[in-house]
């Protein structure tokens, strides 16, 4: 006799004003032929993005993700948020290939504890990969695309501005090239000593790079006169420092969002003198010059590799249950130092 489904009761985070998250139960049916139930076990925090919400820092005519389904609505409260899930399937639709039940499975869904879905919505979770690595599959996708829109070459000198997890993670990805140097620009202590396990060469205050005059003469050549800078800090103040620290006829990507917030950018002196190329980069598209060989699904197969190889899980500083929501967010508003990747798990 086939296993009936059932109707589930689900704890949802909700933003439901600036500095205000509550959790609300809803009860989800059983799935239909073809959805799926999935269980939580833990789904990451994007601090940067995720404190932009918070804090109601984002346009309001502006959806969440011009890509993802689940977060098609537009940024005005109440509204939920989140796109880093790992979970099992509990429930399966009768339309559901059998061996969909028990399964591993990704999802770009807000933070819950039980989610429906339809399979197209879901990514497998390869069997050698742990939950707590999976969940950071988006920043690390997003870690491979600015890679690619970087193009870092042989013997270049780069400067990653920022050291965040996607900061981290694209240091990471950095490390494997062979570049002349790799230098990070990062405040927080425990920040930093993680980009030097990752495989920085040179790690620098943002005071000290501010004022590279005042530093060793090889120092000065690895951070200055940059062939390639990384803007990924979240502030956009840091771009006219980003501006300074590139050389000639170089390159700039910003992969931050800044949601609402913004900041004069010097453009009418070195920047406009040097010819710089300052490129925007985003995950939810793939850059046009590699859409004749590459699709989403070769650069998500290209991060869970990456995954496999940086086990990314040592980035996690904290996990906590979805009822204690409010206190990490206020940790993160406080910009508590020692934070680097933050959890939310669940347990039935």
């Amino acid at each position: 006799m086939s296993e009936q489904n059932t109707s589930t009761k689900a704890v949802q985070l909700w933003f439901t004003a600036p500095y205000q998250v509550e959790n609300r139960e809803t009860v989800l049916p059983a799935p239909s032929a073809d959805q799926i139930l999935v269980r939580n076990r833990y789904s990451a925090v994007s601090a940067g993005t995720e404190l932009l919400v918070y804090r109601g820092q984002l346009p309001e005519s502006l959806a969440l993700d011009s890509d993802l389904p689940s977060l098609q609505q537009s940024s005005s409260f109440p509204l939920q948020y989140g796109y880093a899930c790992v979970g099992e399937v509990q429930q399966i639709g009768n339309a559901i290939d059998p061996s969909w039940k028990g399964r591993q499975v990704f999802s770009f869904q807000p933070h819950a504890s039980h989610y429906l879905a339809g399979v197209d919505e879901v990514i497998r979770v390869p069997d050698d990969v742990s939950a707590r690595d999976a969940v950071f599959l988006p920043n690390m996708e997003t870690a491979v695309n600015l890679v690619h829109d970087g193009v870092p070459l042989l013997g270049e000198r780069v400067v990653v501005l920022g050291q965040g997890v996607v900061g981290l993670l694209l240091t990471a990805l950095l490390a494997e090239h062979p570049l002349a140097s790799l230098v990070v620009v990062e405040g927080q202590s425990c920040r930093q000593d993680m980009a030097r396990r990752l495989g920085a060469d040179l790690v620098c205050t943002p005071g000290e790079a501010g004022n590279p005059g005042a530093l060793s003469s090889d120092v000065q050549r690895k951070l200055t006169d940059a062939d390639l800078v990384y803007e990924v800090s979240g502030r956009p103040e840091a771009l006219n420092l980003a501006i300074d620290l590139a050389g000639f006829a170089s390159r700039i990507v910003i992969g931050s969002w800044y949601g609402s917030k913004s900041a004069p950018v010097d453009l009418g002196g070195k920047a406009h003198r040097n010819r710089l190329r300052i490129l925007t980069s985003q995950v939810s598209t793939l850059a046009p010059g590699l859409t004749g060989r590459w699709t989403k699904q070769r650069r998500f197969d290209i991060a869970w590799q990456m995954i496999r190889r940086i086990r990314p899980r040592q980035l996690i500083t904290e996990s906590v249950a979805l009822q204690e929501a409010g206190t990490l967010y206020r940790q993160l508003d406080q910009e508590k130092s020692g934070l680097l990747q933050l959890l939310f798990h669940y347990q039935d």
